[in-house]
């Protein structure tokens, strides 16, 4: 997404306006997707360490029992929405080959110099993605506030919307 390539959503038409607010939910979509996964997979490096420091192997269902990691957030303000991100999407094979690359399948096989790679490494694809998150939403809120102006001036029609 690029910023210099973002016309002002007013001199969009309104079928471009409409198409460019779903674009971007769709990449939002896989953003969010696997956002989520890289913070379920920093909890997971959080209770290998607490296993090492309790001295008793960790499972997933641990994991989940106990909660370990970061406090759940209260989500997003946003109402949900049903998503469908490809297995095959660029960005999973991207934080697919990260975490194969660090080591994440074996990671209670790491020394603790490599377990803090695999975390750093896990925490800064998850703040790259955060903030590509933000800036999507960004532009979609402008988007969408175009739109209901639009409504709301009469500049559009539901009864347009409901015969598209």
């Amino acid at each position: 997404m690029s910023e210099a390539n973002e016309k002002d959503p007013s001199s969009l038409a309104l079928p471009e306006l409409r198409a460019e607010r779903d674009r971007l939910r769709t990449i939002e979509d896989a953003v969010s997707f696997v956002r989520r996964l890289a913070q379920g997979r920093i909890d997971l490096v959080a209770a290998v360490r607490a296993s090492r420091s309790g001295g008793s192997a960790v499972t997933a269902a641990d994991i989940v029992k106990s909660g370990v990691g970061p406090a759940p957030s209260t989500g997003s303000a946003r109402p949900p929405r049903d998503t469908d991100v490809a297995a095959d999407h660029p960005l999973l094979a991207e934080f697919d080959e990260l975490c194969d690359r660090m080591g994440f399948d074996n990671m209670s096989e790491l020394d603790e110099s490599a377990l803090d790679a695999l975390e750093s490494a896990l925490r800064t694809f998850e703040a790259t993605q955060s903030e590509i998150r933000r800036r999507l939403f960004d532009r979609i809120d402008a988007l969408t506030a175009e739109l209901v102006r639009r409504y709301r001036d009469g500049g559009a029609s539901v009864d347009a919307l409901l015969e598209g």
